[in-house]
Order: C-alpha cells, then sequence, then structure tokens
C-alpha cells in the first residue's frame, strides 16, 4: 500500500502571478477543463477578492469542473473571506485557502502585527472559513523563514479552528532541501494534530530548488503538492506541475506514495498554458521542452539507436510527446545517426559510398547548427552522380 498525493494546480491563481499574465475567462475555463481531464485533485482558481472580474472568474470555474475540488485563495481578513465563500457557491467540493504572514520579517515590514495578533487571527479567520465550507486550508506565509514555535504555535492554531490543510510554503524560495526536511519534522513533532490533517508544501523557485524541495517534503511526510504548469508565477516561478508529478509517478514505489494525475497529456497541457500565458517554453524544459527527447551527441544517438533505455529512460509516450525519441543530426552526430536517418529517409548507401557520404555529411554539419532532411538527400545524390 503507498499513499496517495494529492495534487494542488495553482496555475490559474499563481502562475497567473507572473509579470505579464493575464488569463481571460475562457482561458481559465480551457485550462479548468483540461486539468480536470487529468485528474488533478485541488484547481487554485484564483484570487475572489482581487477586483470583480476575478470573482467572476473563479465562480465560472466553480460552476463548470466537477470532477475536481475548486479552491480560492483568501487573505486573513473577512471580506477576502466572504468574497471567496460566494465565489465558490457553485462548486461541488469548495475549497477557502487562507495565508497569513508567519516570519519576523514579514510581521515586522509587511503585516505590522505583533505574533499574538497573528495568532488570534489565524484563528478567527480559519474558524469563519470553516461556518461556510467543510475543507480550509492554511498557509503560513515565509514558513522556511519564521521561528519554529511560533510556527509551531499558529500551525496548532490553525488546526484547533477547523483547518483541514495545513501547507508550508517556501515563499521566496529560500530554503534547501535537508532543512525543509528537518523543518518539517520539527513541525511534525512539535504539533502531533498534524497527524489528522493534510500537510502540504508550496516550493518557489528562486533558487531553481523547488522541485527538489518538494519531493524532500515528500519524503519528509507532506501529502499534498502545490504546483503549476511549466513552473509559472511569481519572481522565477513556482514547482512545475509536470517534473513533480513525473518524479513521483516513476519514483513513487520507492517513496511509498503515488499520483493519479494522466500523465499523457503533460505536453498538451504545457502547449496549451504556454499559449494561453504567452510564457515560451525553454527548449530544454524537463520532460515538455522541444529538446526533451530530442538527441544531438553521436555517442547518445549511437546508445538510443540502439536501445532507447540508454539514455532516456523515460518514453515519450508518458508525457503525451506525439514525436517520439528524435536524432538530430549536427556537428556532433556521429556515423550511426547519420545512416540511420539516411535508412529512414529511405536512401539506399552501398557500403563504399558511405564513408565517402558521411564526409560530406560533417562538412556540412560545420557550417549549421543541424542539417535538415531535405539537405541528407542531396548529400546523398551528389554522391550518387559522382
Amino acid at each position: 500500500m503507498s499513499d496517495k498525493i494529492t495534487i494542488l494546480d495553482t496555475t490559474l491563481r499563481d502562475g497567473e502571478q507572473s509579470a505579464g499574465v493575464n488569463f481571460t475567462r475562457a482561458d481559465k475555463l480551457e485550462i479548468a477543463r483540461m486539468l480536470e481531464a487529468m485528474r488533478i485533485d485541488v484547481i487554485e482558481a484564483g484570487f475572489p477578492a482581487a477586483s470583480a472580474a476575478e470573482f467572476a472568474n473563479v465562480q465560472a470555474v466553480a460552476k463548470d469542473v466537477r470532477g475536481s475540488a475548486i479552491c480560492a485563495l483568501a487573505r486573513a481578513v473577512p471580506e477576502d473571506i466572504d468574497a471567496a465563500t460566494e465565489a465558490l457557491k457553485p462548486a461541488a467540493e469548495p475549497r477557502i485557502h487562507i495565508f497569513l504572514n508567519s516570519s519576523d520579517t514579514h510581521l515586522a515590514h509587511q503585516l505590522r502585527k505583533s505574533r499574538e495578533d497573528v495568532r488570534a487571527l489565524a484563528g478567527a479567520m480559519v474558524q469563519r472559513a470553516r461556518t461556510y465550507v467543510a475543507d480550509v486550508e492554511f498557509s503560513p506565509m515565509d514558513a522556511t523563514r519564521a521561528d519554529p514555535d511560533f510556527l509551531a504555535e499558529i500551525v496548532r492554531t490553525a488546526i484547533a479552528a477547523g483547518a483541514t490543510t495545513i501547507n508550508l510554503p517556501d515563499t521566496v524560495g529560500y530554503v534547501l532541501p535537508h532543512r525543509l526536511h528537518a523543518m518539517i519534522l520539527d513541525v511534525r513533532a512539535k504539533v502531533p494534530e498534524l497527524g489528522r490533517v493534510c500537510l502540504s508544501f508550496h516550493g518557489q523557485d528562486d533558487l531553481g530548488l523547488s522541485t527538489a524541495n518538494t519531493l524532500e517534503a515528500v519524503r519528509a511526510g507532506a501529502r499534498q503538492v502545490e504546483l503549476t504548469v511549466n513552473g509559472i508565477g511569481e519572481r522565477a516561478g513556482n514547482t512545475a506541475l509536470e517534473e513533480v508529478v513525473m518524479a513521483l509517478r516513476l519514483h513513487g514505489p520507492a517513496l511509498g506514495v503515488h499520483v493519479d494525475v494522466d500523465t499523457t497529456k503533460l505536453a498538451e497541457l504545457s502547449q496549451l498554458v504556454a499559449a494561453r500565458s504567452g510564457m515560451a517554453v525553454a527548449p530544454n524544459k524537463a520532460l515538455v521542452g522541444k529538446n526533451a527527447f530530442r538527441h544531438a551527441s553521436g555517442i547518445h544517438q549511437d546508445g538510443v539507436l540502439k536501445k532507447r533505455e540508454t539514455f532516456e529512460w523515460i518514453d515519450p509516450a508518458m508525457v503525451g510527446n506525439t514525436r517520439g525519441t528524435e536524432i538530430v543530426l549536427g556537428k556532433l552526430s556521429g556515423r550511426a545517426g547519420f545512416l540511420a536517418r539516411v535508412r529512414a529517409l529511405g536512401v539506399e548507401l552501398s557500403k563504399e559510398r558511405e564513408e565517402e557520404t558521411f564526409a560530406r555529411f560533417q562538412a556540412l554539419a560545420d557550417q549549421r547548427p543541424m542539417v535538415d532532411d531535405a539537405e541528407i538527400r542531396a548529400i546523398c545524390r551528389e554522391g550518387a552522380h559522382a
């Protein structure tokens, strides 16, 4: 038996906080429907109190999606909680997600409240939300920089007030994986009540460590992870959904966990979010980038042609990559890759002609980033007419 990891996708909320991104209502509905089809457990649809348009967008997703829980974000103020409640009324499974500063830096310079005030506010606002919905998530913002004892106190207060999920966010992408592991174990030891609620982690990617941190959180006992498609989000972005879901799919047995997500739609989902957000996916992006299953080095090409798993241990079909394994011919390609492509094009070369044709290919490849099929055919014809 293994524990299920709940996947909360916050592309429509935290992902939209990427500078320059503005999802329309149609965009949100289109993305939400695909997330639902992929069996994403929770969709964080937005921040209803932000504007009338955002309220209407969250409400539209709540009306439309029936197979995933719909979550709305709220600050720890009554007006935000009431707005989230109203927007979520059509949802089959509504969740209110309350966040409140927890680090001394945030308390002193942003919230300007004492620890006692914040702890009381956390309890009161979680309790208010629980009068409206059965599913309430609480996030002590900047948890990874908070005083450990105060973090434990505010978490205990939220659970006592009725929180069903406690999320420990690395709000500024600050923490190292081993430190995060220790922090989670410390909170669990100080707050045994965590055993009766779901423990969650939300990571930002300011140091490029969000995927590593998220997997470490799972190792430490988190059973919900918060992600965005393509890792879009505030500043350097969030934890990439495709990376964590596939890591848990492939390494889940070793971690004693599993996910229920249909991974065969990851590539399509990535392309959809890239198109609607206007944020292009880098070619070298793990799993969904253009180059994720393309091979340019002769050594790699030779290995992949003999057995794909030598240099490509994830089948492209697992993430819905319809192009499959690709051999890209250029100056680093070897004879094996070149001849395989020649045969794939239906061109027959005698043993005597292979060497001279490969030499012409190398001479051309030294002059450009890659050699396309038309050029390969021309090289082969040139040799035939010599």
